[in-house]
């Protein structure tokens, strides 16, 4: 019999309340909590879908229990920016079309972000290994490449993340 635990999960900048039994992924919570930007795919950390990041580094949600996220500071492709005012990534995707069927893009952007910010100047071979842990089915990866290159340099000019 498992017991629930209340959690409190920072998202975004806001702190939100859950109930969880021992064994609910991050990936669960979250989408529970209506985070639907969290993409569910495979479940098992294969294809980088549901990653967020966790204090700045890009995980798989669905391997991740949400109990251990507690304290943490978790960012959905969401919390990067919105409507009005994208963030490089989201915009440098939408412009360049690194975006077709859009669901593997939220994971993308996040690993992206991660990686700019450990290497906020990569070449093609950095962006083609930060990616390494996200699968697209429809865009061939080129796009998506050229679209981290171009949000990198954006990044850069700005002297920001």
């Amino acid at each position: 019999m498992s017991r629930e635990k209340m959690i409190t999960l920072r998202i975004n900048g806001r702190n939100e309340e859950t109930s969880v039994p021992p064994h609910r992924t991050l990936l669960e919570a979250l989408r529970e909590l209506g985070h639907v930007e969290v993409k569910s795919g495979c479940e098992k950390g294969d294809c980088g879908t549901c990653a967020v990041l966790v204090d700045g580094i890009a995980l798989d949600s669905c391997l991740t229990l949400a109990w251990m996220a507690e304290g943490r500071e978790i960012t959905t492709v969401s919390g990067l920016g919105e409507g009005d005012a994208p963030h490089p990534l989201q915009q440098a995707f939408s412009d360049g079309g690194g975006i077709q069927c859009g669901y593997c893009t939220p994971g993308m952007i996040i690993a992206a972000k991660s990686m700019i910010d450990r290497n906020p100047d990569p070449s093609e071979d950095d962006i083609r290994i930060g990616l390494s842990g996200n699968l697209c089915r429809c865009t061939g990866y080129t796009k998506i490449f050229e679209a981290v290159t171009e949000a990198a340099s954006v990044m850069r000019a700005r002297g920001a993340s």
